[in-house]
Parts: structure tokens; sequence; C-alpha cells
């Protein structure tokens, strides 16, 4: 059943890391242009991997277990990429003036909260269909 709340939050994740990308500024430059992930490979490879896994995810509903450990995966996958900006917006050049952070460095937070509510639905449908089993 694809049609299930963990898949819309699956779902969600896989927009936030695949169209964000181009999208979501990371940081400005002194200039005033905009850095995207798209400029740096590292984010870019993380981004793409967490949005694949996403997407992989939603399609795995009849084995929920498996669903649940790549939910988990993909959720230390976005705090190490979480742990990358916070390490890069900490060594930006030119932190005496006062620089723009970009909302696309709060994408791996957002993609966390998705992916904590997805497996949060994942368990429940778990717990109730062992539920059921008791009862046969």
């Amino acid at each position: 059943m694809i049609q299930r709340i963990q898949s819309i939050y699956l779902l969600l994740v896989v927009l936030l890391s695949a169209v964000g990308v181009f999208l979501l500024p990371l940081w400005y430059k002194e200039d005033g242009s905009a850095v995207l992930a798209l400029d740096q490979l590292t984010t870019l490879a993380f981004f793409g991997v967490s949005a694949v896994l996403a997407l992989i995810t939603i399609f795995l509903f009849k084995n929920r277990k498996l669903q649940f450990v790549l939910g988990r995966l993909n959720i230390i996958l976005n705090f190490i990429l979480l742990g990358f900006f916070v390490y890069w917006s900490q060594a930006l050049p030119g932190e005496m003036q006062i620089s723009e952070k970009g909302i696309g460095m709060l994408t791996p937070v957002l993609s966390i909260v998705f992916l904590v509510l997805a497996n949060k639905a994942v368990k429940k449908d778990e717990a109730l269909v062992k539920s059921a089993d008791r009862l046969r």
C-alpha cells in the first residue's frame, strides 16, 4: 500500500533532497552570488544518495523491517551532511564580516524530521500487523 502517510513523508524527503539541490542556496558569497549544493560535489553526492534511498524506501512497503532500517540509515546520512554544513559554516572565509547562510543548510534538518516521522509510522504499522497476527 503506497498510499500510507510514511510514503508522503518519504516523498517530501525525496523532493527536499533532489529538488532542493537546484533551488535552495547553501550560503551567499561576499558579492551576493548564491552557492548551491551543485557547486559542492560532496554535498551533491550526499543529497543524491539520500533522495535515492528515500525513493527506494517508499517502494519497500511490503518489507517494513527493511524500510525501517533504510530510514535509519538515511537519518544517519543526513546527520553526516548536517555535520558537513556546520563545519563549512564555521570555516567560511570572511567570517569577520556578517555572512549570510542560505536556507539550503536547513534541508538535512527537515529531512531528518520527515524521516523520523516516517519511521514512527512504519513502526506503528508493524505493531498493527503483529497485533492482528496474534488474533488469528
